[in-house]
């Protein structure tokens, strides 16, 4: 199931005015104010709030989660695991009351996507993890992940897992193949083409197709794609802007090339091999969803085990098996090679979830829209998308 984008654009204004009744610097919560009374010693369990079917799953029970229950079997530690985070925002303004006001969740541990943990760090509404207590993460972590502009040296988050925003395509229908993000403006495809609607989700690909540095982007970057893209809605070239209903799209044949995440189209790939992924000659944007510990958490050292446990490469592989996303522990890939497993190995070979030095070389990970551009840019982005 997909879980980078759901239509934003209202949600992004319901996360502003959230900040903007109470004033963004009363919600910053100090570092000393943080941490909580940890209960973890006494209570030997922990609470983790992740999106729907972003975890292994037991092939005839759905209900059981196999790594979930190798944990408590090792450790001891009860998971209390469910699945109520469909959208970034909603979420934020869901627990965000509380953490601005400085009162605990009961949630040890949640996962968000990239561009609203750079929010939570800034907001300082999230814990430092102990890294001498996760050797794993330490050991075992992508390097291509490990240093994000939004938490640097990732002392307050850990990917859950990674992936790709690059170009799809039905390679059969569109009878060529598509290596760069121009030629989603090939006259042939004009009607034939969707944009996600997401401004976070959107905008770093198609900075990076007119040759844009995303790790530092400027507002006149950010101009002209918005230049760009309102030409091209204008001449009916966009078909139109998406949250991850492309997957409909490009399935049925309305759509013949859009912009996408890579572990949607290897669930698609399985229907249809004529579907195709391309991170573009001019490069394509590596994202996560991260792991975090919400201020006042009470089994921060639970979580923290948790945390680290999912970073022991035969772990990862399992994990990385069942969603399909880019791995964040390069070592699983070994793990799958070598499972003696066909379906497994394949997986280890797929570069859409251990990405090879080729592919790595034109990923980057974009800065994030800081809070004082973020009202203006959201603003002109959904006029043009319409929301």
């Amino acid at each position: 199931m997909p879980r980078r984008s759901v239509l934003r654009g209202l949600g992004a204004a319901g996360a502003t005015g959230l900040l903007a009744a109470c004033g963004v610097k009363p919600a910053y919560v100090a570092e000393d104010r943080r941490a909580g009374r940890d209960l973890s010693g006494r209570e030997r369990s922990v609470t983790f709030a992740n999106w729907p079917l972003y975890i292994d799953t037991d092939d005839d029970d759905p209900r059981k989660r196999p790594s979930l229950d190798a944990f408590r079997e090792r450790t001891g530690i009860a998971v209390h695991y469910t699945e109520e985070i469909n959208d970034n925002d909603e979420f934020f303004g869901k627990i965000g009351p509380a953490l601005m006001n400085g009162q605990a969740l009961d949630r040890d541990l949640i996962v968000v996507s990239d561009w609203m943990a750079a929010r939570f760090v800034r907001l300082g509404w999230v814990q430092k993890m102990d890294r001498a207590a996760q050797t794993n993460v330490a050991d075992h972590l992508d390097p291509q992940l490990r240093r994000p502009v939004f938490d640097p040296g990732r002392l307050h988050s850990v990917p859950w897992q990674s992936g790709i925003t690059g170009i799809a395509y039905n390679r059969r229908a569109l009878g060529r193949e598509l290596r760069s993000t121009h030629q989603l403006w090939d006259a042939d495809l004009r009607g034939k083409v969707t944009l996600l609607s997401g401004l976070d989700e959107s905008i770093s690909l198609l900075m990076q197709g007119n040759g844009a540095d995303v790790t530092r982007w400027t507002a006149d970057d950010f101009d002209a794609v918005c230049e760009q893209v309102e030409k091209l809605v204008a001449a009916k070239h966009i078909r139109r802007f998406t949250g991850n209903d492309y997957i409909k799209d490009l399935a049925s044949g309305d759509v013949l090339a859009c912009q996408a995440y890579s572990g949607d189209v290897i669930q698609l790939q399985a229907d249809n091999p004529d579907i195709a992924f391309v991170v573009p000659e001019e490069g394509g944007e590596l994202w996560a969803e991260s792991l975090m510990i919400p201020n006042l958490a009470r089994h921060k050292a639970n979580a923290e085990k948790l945390v680290d446990y999912y970073y022991e490469p035969e772990v990862a592989a399992e994990l990385a098996a069942w969603v399909n996303y880019v791995c964040p522990v390069p070592a699983a890939q070994n793990v799958l090679a070598d499972s003696g497993d066909e379906e497994l190995a394949a997986l280890a070979e797929d570069p859409l979830i251990f990405p090879d030095k080729e592919m790595r070389s034109r990923l980057s990970i974009a800065r994030d829209i800081t809070a004082s551009e973020r009202k203006d840019m959201a603003k002109r982005w959904n006029g043009i998308v319409g929301l």
